[in-house]
Parts: structure tokens; C-alpha cells; sequence
């Protein structure tokens, strides 16, 4: 697999009227997990999405690989799997239905890959089932599937294990340490810690002030 490297260069963020981020830097490399912590209204999340491409910073660029992600987006994107704070999910479709759609608009996937994904998150027992009758852990774990699906170099996701339990939480550690393990490249906005191996962890704190 190819080395990657993502950077953030003097990022100026504004949220409506309020500078949220302030010159901030970061830089990850292949085999990396950043885990971006601090209080409600730090500025988790608006970094997520600075990262991902939803929001333009003022100033200061985000670049993959040396280049800014704004000068191919589609290119970006492709190597890019993104778990925003809400799982991107279609209601009415059964979680099978979801992963093929969702999924397939990016690449082509088919039911064993499916089915795989499904069971790696252990949410194999009700994939069948319309997401709207799931619960918020349950509709997380089919997310999370999607994440694998992707088969994308780069992750970034806002507070992976929300709606989990204890076991869940573990399940995105393993997750994210087999991605880094494998060459990728891991962002993700956190409030509690996940259990990923110190060797492999970088952190990014935020503060309201």
C-alpha cells in the first residue's frame, strides 16, 4: 500500500461570528491514528468537516499527499471514508440494503463482502431489518460496516463510538487499529479515549478559549 499523509496548515475556522480554530496545524502519516479530544464547542467537529471538505477555512489549507484537498475534491473523496456525528443511513432500507447502495455509488461490492462487513461488526443478526426499527447502537454498527466497505486509505469520523456500549467502544478500537495497522490513516473527534496502542496514537487537543 501507498504512503499517505494528510496535513492541516494554519487553519483559521469561523462558526458563524465565532473563530473557532486558530492557527491550528496537525500532520498524520500512513499507519497513524489522531485522536482529536476536548470540550463540547472546542471545535471538534468543524475540523472533522474542515477536513473532509464540508467546511472552507478563512485561512490556512488542509492538504493530502502535498496537495490542497479543494484542487481535485472528487480524487480527495475517493480516498476518503467519512462517519459524521449522525449515521448516514436510509431508514426504510434493511442494513444489507443500505451498505449495497450506499457503497456501491463509490464502488462496486457484493453480498459476501456485505455479508463480511456486517459480521465484523456483529450487527449480522439484524441486517435484514428496516434501519428505522434499530436501535442507535445498532444503526451505529451498520455505519461503521460502511466505513469498512469504503476500503479508503483515510477515515475521519466524529465520535465513532457514540450510542455504543462497552463492548461497541472496544469494536472501534480493534477497528481502527486494524485500518493503521494496514497503512491507513485514522482522524477521529472522541470524548472518551479509544483503546488504540499508545506506538500508534497522536493526539489533538482542543481548547474553547
Amino acid at each position: 500500500m501507498s504512503a499517505h499523509r494528510l496535513t492541516g496548515d494554519t487553519l483559521h475556522v469561523f462558526r458563524g461570528e465565532r473563530h473557532v480554530l486558530r492557527g491550528l496545524s496537525f500532520a498524520a502519516e500512513s499507519g497513524q491514528y489522531l485522536e482529536v479530544s476536548g470540550a463540547n464547542g472546542a471545535g471538534k467537529t468543524s475540523l472533522l468537516r474542515t477536513i473532509v471538505g464540508l467546511v472552507q477555512a478563512e485561512s490556512g489549507s488542509v492538504e493530502w499527499n502535498g496537495r490542497n484537498i479543494h484542487a481535485d475534491s472528487r480524487a480527495y473523496h475517493a480516498q476518503l471514508a467519512w462517519l459524521g456525528h449522525d449515521s448516514p443511513l436510509k431508514g426504510d432500507l434493511s442494513a444489507i440494503e443500505n451498505l449495497h447502495y450506499g457503497t456501491g455509488i463509490r464502488r462496486p461490492v457484493d453480498a459476501a463482502a456485505i455479508d463480511l462487513a456486517l459480521e465484523e461488526v456483529d450487527a449480522s443478526r439484524f441486517a435484514d431489518r428496516p434501519v428505522r426499527t434499530l436501535s442507535a447502537g445498532q444503526r451505529r454498527r451498520v455505519a461503521l460496516a460502511g466505513v469498512l466497505l469504503a476500503a479508503a486509505p483515510l477515515w475521519v469520523l466524529d465520535e465513532p463510538a457514540t450510542h455504543l456500549d462497552a463492548a461497541g467502544h472496544a469494536l472501534v478500537g480493534h477497528l481502527v487499529e486494524r485500518r493503521i495497522e494496514t497503512g491507513g490513516i485514522v482522524i477521529a473527534a472522541v470524548h472518551a479515549p479509544l483503546p488504540v496502542q499508545e506506538a500508534h496514537t497522536r493526539r489533538l487537543g482542543l481548547s474553547t478559549k
